[in-house]
């Protein structure tokens, strides 16, 4: 069985159950440096629209050869775009948000929105071109090498909520958002234009599944209110989704959401969602068995593995257990893709990473 048809039996699009869990993984700027080194594979890095997710569609070749089961593609930056220096390692990207580095990801201090008050200033905002020239072309290549071997998801994080929150600073959006400023809705239109038109782009070059995005928990509750999220951003994930069905009946769709989202599972299954994604643990809600005692079925579930305590401790024995226990209870009937509920970043270790990959591969029956 290899890796393509491990994926395509887990998630239903092929009879049987997989030989074990599949595995997804990404990883941090060091750790791809480190095993590229390793493996005598260089780093393929593509500097996607929003930094983060560089880490998200770069390495394919180094992941794969890792024990990957799947394939991540996504949109870069546009052809002959580079990003300006503002000062001290700060920099512009395509939106205009100026980005600093930090030890684990990329922060956003300053929003090209922070200032918007009317629907004429985001009418003015230049919004990238999401089919802009080159956008697509290590995704083509990508899907191109793999895709007889290996599932290919389709990444588009930062879907609706989050993407446009970044425009504009977080409690500046929550703010008009409570407010119901009109200019609020004319941005959400903007911003759900840049996701059908991604996610399209991607479903016809012939990927497997769209991964859409959206960080709306903390550890303890949603961002927004349940019913907030329903009146305002559910219909836009269910165009989208409706959309691309279809027209690609066979595409599956995911939808990835750290903290906890438990309350909202039931409105992803109702919009179309095919998978959830990260099952992030130790936040509320998020207990496995009871997830799959209420939802298994429904939904299948993509990630799990804890990357906010037990990955950075280096405690090989513990997340092995862990790693038993999650096959054991989410992937009781095959319908399970293991994974980290995050991109591995530089507080774990390389040899903590090879025990992961050892242990999901052990599991093989």
């Amino acid at each position: 069985m290899n890796s393509r048809e491990r994926v395509l039996k887990a998630f239903g699009l092929l009879e049987g159950t997989p030989d074990r869990p599949p595995l997804q993984f990404d990883l941090c700027r060091s750790l791809t440096d480190h095993f590229g080194d390793k493996l005598g594979i260089r780093p393929d890095y593509a500097l996607s629209y929003y930094e983060d997710l560089t880490y998200r569609i770069s390495a394919n070749r180094i992941r794969t050869a890792m024990g990957s089961d799947c394939v991540v593609v996504g949109g870069t930056v546009a052809e002959g775009f580079v990003p300006k220096v503002v000062k001290d390692g700060v920099t512009l990207n395509e939106f205009g948000m100026e980005m600093k580095p930090t030890p684990l990801y990329m922060e956003v201090v300053k929003c090209p929105l922070a200032s918007a008050s009317s629907v004429d200033d985001i009418e003015a905002y230049p919004f990238p071109d999401p089919a802009a020239s080159g956008r697509f072309i290590k995704a083509e290549r990508d899907i191109a090498e793999f895709k007889d071997r290996y599932f290919i998801i389709g990444d588009v994080e930062l879907s609706h909520f989050e993407l446009a929150w970044h425009l504009t600073g977080l409690s500046e959006y929550m703010m008009a958002l409570a407010m119901e400023e009109p200019w609020i809705e004319a941005l959400n239109d903007k911003v759900e234009y840049w996701t059908t038109s991604l996610a399209h782009s991607l479903a016809e070059r012939g990927v497997d599944a769209i991964w859409f995005g959206e960080d709306l928990g903390t550890q303890t509750s949603t961002l927004i209110s349940p019913d907030m999220w329903r009146e305002r951003f559910k219909p836009r994930h269910r165009r989208v989704i409706k959309s691309l069905k279809e027209k690609y009946p066979n595409l599956l769709i995911i939808m990835h959401s750290d903290g906890a989202v438990a309350p909202l599972v039931d409105d992803f299954i109702e919009i179309g969602v095919d998978v959830y994604n990260p099952v992030q643990p130790n936040v509320a809600g998020s207990d496995p068995r009871k997830l799959q005692d209420k939802y298994g079925g429904r939904i299948r579930f993509f990630g799990g593995i804890d990357q906010q305590q037990l990955m950075p401790s280096g405690d090989v024995a513990a997340l092995d257990v862990e790693i038993r226990r999650r096959a054991e209870i989410m992937g009781r009937d095959g319908s399970y893709l293991m994974a980290p509920a995050h991109i591995i970043q530089a507080d774990v270790n390389p040899q903590t990473v090879e025990a992961m990959i050892a242990s999901v591969q052990g599991l093989a029956k």
